[in-house]
């Protein structure tokens, strides 16, 4: 009887939700400029529905697409004549779909009646983190509260978690899941607040902080994307506001920011992943962390966190012209990641959006840096480009990845103490 009343919760679990079943993820090497081209002319193809990962850019940096099967002949033709070499990254992606769900389902036979009892080493739903921050402000009611800062497309509320000792502070701003598809985020900021909440005066460092700055922490900073990713689409990166005049849905919440706006590494083709929206801060999600940092206006850092492919990021996305303080952000960086690689020898590699990996215009950092938040800054998680898990990162990593980045945050924070401006 209990073998059948799983089968039946975990076929109750899978009903109605995009099938990955012999989705193919490949790694894709260009040789030279030429092959980044014909790349880039393949993501125009919407017939073929691909998902690039990881987006044709330069022949330094591998392209990770996920392939549906009804187009893996055709595009892998298409790469054998034209000599472009690649590798099977993930052989059906439905296996780890399925993997990863049936690891939650028995995680979810446990409901926690505290934070010491949540799960931080499994994936959870957004009710279920919703719930972990409500009991998290309950048992914590002196220095912990939660701000709801507005409302999603769909009316979800915006929670953010405040961390404060003290009024008139100035903050420190740390957001996760602002791309919904990305797991592993949401994941470690649940395990970042709880981590604050236990080690204020436990920890002479993050005391010290505390002491000085109010820490915001918005866990899931697209409710809706990320709600659909658990009910519809594992794969949904964007927000899931209609398009008026197209088919596709939503905005990416992450070009949508008034730095450079509709510039180039932004698509204004609504079926694109990197859309970038009818205008600067059109999506609610976006629009209200604008007017929260604004109204604050003492936010001294801004750290927002992605995955994946190891990397620790600063500003710019949208040109090549450098920051005025690179030599203190680059310095920094280096830094954090040296911290973080101390703990489990992960590897990050550091520098400003542009140099490191791409264009991107309307990017979160670019648009903090420019108000004036000195140290802004982009984590992209576990795991490595060479992974064979992209956004599906197994649950066994998430409190290793927690750990080592908690190390990095730490540098940042600190250095923003010791440093005011």
């Amino acid at each position: 009887m209990r073998k059948l009343l799983v089968l039946a919760c975990l076929i109750s679990a899978v009903f109605g939700r995009k099938t990955f079943e012999g989705h193919q993820v490949l790694q894709i090497t260009a040789a030279n400029d030429v092959q980044i081209s014909l790349l880039k002319n393949l993501t125009d193809h919407e017939y073929l529905e691909l998902d690039f990962w990881r987006d044709p850019v330069h022949d330094s940096l591998p392209v990770d697409v996920r392939v549906p099967s009804t187009s893996l002949h055709r595009v892998k033709s298409f790469l054998k004549n034209n000599k472009i070499h690649y590798k099977i990254m993930i052989q059906n992606l439905q296996v780890l779909v399925d993997k990863e769900q049936q690891e939650m389902m028995r995680s979810h036979a446990h409901q926690p009646k505290s934070t010491d009892d949540f799960d931080y080493a499994n994936y959870h739903t957004l009710d279920e983190i919703n719930s972990f921050i409500d009991m998290l402000v309950k048992e914590n009611p002196q220095f912990v509260s939660k701000i709801v800062i507005g409302q999603s497309y769909e009316r979800r509320p915006l929670n953010v978690l405040k961390f404060s000792t003290g009024s008139n502070r100035p903050g420190i701003w740390i957001d996760t899941g602002i791309h919904s598809r990305e797991w592993v985020t949401q994941a470690c900021g649940t395990w970042f607040a709880n981590m604050i909440a236990t080690s204020y005066k436990r920890d002479r460092a993050l005391t010290a902080i505390l002491n000085k700055f109010d820490i915001f922490l918005e866990i899931v900073t697209n409710p809706d994307g990320f709600q659909f990713t658990h009910t519809s689409d594992r794969m949904w990166r964007k927000t899931r506001k209609p398009n008026p005049g197209s088919p596709c849905i939503g905005v990416d919440p992450n070009r949508n920011w008034d730095s450079n706006f509709g510039g180039p590494g932004s698509s204004n083709n609504p079926c694109k992943q990197d859309y970038h929206g009818p205008s600067a801060h059109s999506e609610s999600e976006v629009k209200a962390i604008v007017d929260f940092v604004k109204s604050h206006g003492k936010f001294k850092a801004f750290v927002s966190i992605h995955s994946y492919s190891q990397f620790l990021l600063y500003p710019y996305g949208y040109t090549r012209t450098p920051c005025s303080d690179q030599a203190e952000l680059h310095k920094l960086a280096g830094k954090a990641v040296a911290a973080l690689k101390n703990l489990y020898g992960m590897s990050y590699t550091y520098g400003s959006i542009i140099n490191v990996i791409y264009q991107a215009s309307g990017g979160s950092i670019d648009w903090t840096y420019d108000q004036g938040i000195k140290y802004s800054y982009t984590f992209e998680l576990r795991p490595l480009q060479s992974s064979p898990y992209g956004f599906l990162l197994p649950a066994d990593q998430i409190i290793p990845t927690a750990k080592e980045t908690w190390q990095a945050l730490m540098v940042i924070m600190k250095h923003t103490k010791k440093n005011p401006y």
